[in-house]
């Protein structure tokens, strides 16, 4: 993020109120908000995961019922719930970097003339979100994007979290024999062409540990896991010759924190794997920066694991 935007939006001292669904989006706002200047009596409202558990964040996290994309009695609960905050509680400012739970709580602290700003994902690369384009039309809520791209009168262009990371050769080669693979927890959405693209370049002397979500599956060598704490995460991850993730933000910018370049599979709206395509978008920049290796669905290569064992993440 550009340090003068920051020092902007967020004056030393203001107490705010952090809003993100967990995931990228907490990721994402997690390192602004650690970056800040904020008031110690600041505060979360985010989702009750194991991630958002496990943060290590100063300020208090207040966690609301999981709103899932496009869940419109979702955002009204959350917007109930935090009428109720606001009516016990006060807030200098509230900034969010979405997704479905920016929809309930941001218009709701614009109405009450607290500072509100919604900074749209680095995910989006082409444009806003559905998230980012209803909120842009509320009065009173400031927006930003993360791409000078389609920077402009309405968007302000705020920097990218994706300029924290360069890519290197490593000087060690790397065969990968351990891997791990992760699928992150997004409901309803299964991903079982990620599963079986993998099944596809594993040998069998490879030790693969497995982290699914919701793809039930029953027919997988190795180790599974539905769900992970972080802790465990950082584990597998740091423990592997190379991690394979869905194009998730929080998934990848956890790997690249761990100077890991990982290879990504991209879930796709038409295979019903997710509510839109942005994980195409975030992969496509993840790759132009060198950042990732996209592992091909339709045709899996092995040389694709090759490569993102031979790289190494640095801080830029």
């Amino acid at each position: 993020m550009k340090d003068d935007i920051l020092s902007t939006v967020v004056p030393p001292g203001s107490k705010v109120l952090w809003v993100a669904s967990s995931g990228g989006h907490f990721a994402q706002l997690s390192r602004f908000a650690d970056a800040s200047a904020a008031h110690a009596d600041s505060r979360w409202v985010t989702f009750d995961t194991p991630q958002t558990q496990g943060a290590a964040t100063r300020f208090e996290k207040t966690y609301f019922p999981y709103v899932a994309p496009r869940d419109w009695r979702g955002v009204g609960r959350a917007a109930a719930l935090t009428k109720s905050l606001l009516a016990r509680e006060h807030f200098d400012m509230c900034i969010s970097t979405g997704a479905a739970l920016a929809l309930g709580v941001l218009p709701v602290a614009a109405a009450r003339g607290i500072s509100t700003h919604y900074i749209e994902s680095v995910s989006r690369v082409a444009g806003p979100s559905v998230t980012g384009r209803l909120l842009h039309r509320v009065p009173r809520i400031n927006t930003y994007t993360q791409h000078r791209s389609w920077a402009g009168k309405n968007w302000e262009w705020i920097g990218s979290v994706l300029d924290t990371w360069t890519s290197h050769p490593r000087h060690d080669v790397v065969t990968p024999r351990k891997i791990f693979v992760t699928l992150g927890t997004i409901k309803p959405y299964r991903f079982d062409r990620a599963i079986d693209a993998v099944l596809g370049v594993t040998r069998p002397d490879d030790d693969v540990v497995w982290q699914l979500g919701c793809t039930t599956r029953h027919d997988l060598p190795g180790t599974v896991h539905n769900e992970i704490s972080p802790a465990a995460f950082h584990h597998y991850a740091a423990t592997s010759d190379i991690t394979v993730t869905h194009a998730g933000v929080g998934s990848i910018m956890q790997l690249l924190d761990m100077g890991i370049t990982p290879s990504i599979v991209v879930r796709e709206r038409e295979a019903s794997e997710h509510v839109d395509d942005h994980q195409r978008q975030i992969a496509d920049e993840m790759t132009r920066r060198g950042l990732a290796f996209e592992l091909d669905l339709s045709a899996p290569d092995r040389v694709t694991l090759d490569r993102s064992a031979r790289r190494i993440a640095l801080a830029a």
